[in-house]
């Protein structure tokens, strides 16, 4: 994604997937406690199929939605980089095209932002 599409908006969600209930908990919370993100969302298990190493795989997976300041996006993706299990995590930035104000306060203010 060109970098100012990333930064056409003040706020995005952005997506990773593991395949343990307990890594993507234990992923939300460092990435909450780095400040990267005001909160994380575990869900799951969803239903995944996809190429890997010349096959279909099929499995279930944990989501994790970090709902986070756009511009914090590339230290959030590496973050999640450095400490997921996958070696090609998916990590997917969408933009968040509006909020009620005081929910978009909070979100600032806990990535350190008043």
């Amino acid at each position: 994604m060109p970098a100012d599409a990333v930064s056409a908006y003040e706020f995005c969600q952005v997506m990773t997937t593991c395949t343990l209930r307990a890594e993507a908990v234990a992923l939300g919370r460092s990435v909450v406690e780095a400040r990267l993100a005001p909160c994380a969302q575990v869900e799951g298990p969803i239903g995944s199929t996809f190429w890997w190493d010349g096959e279909i795989q099929d499995t279930y997976e944990w989501r994790v939605v970090f709902k986070t300041r756009t511009e914090l996006f590339e230290s959030l993706a590496q973050h999640i980089r450095d400490n997921h299990a996958y070696e090609v995590p998916e990590i997917i930035c969408l933009p968040i095209l509006a909020g009620t104000p005081d929910y978009l306060d909070w979100m600032r203010a806990e990535t350190g932002v008043s």
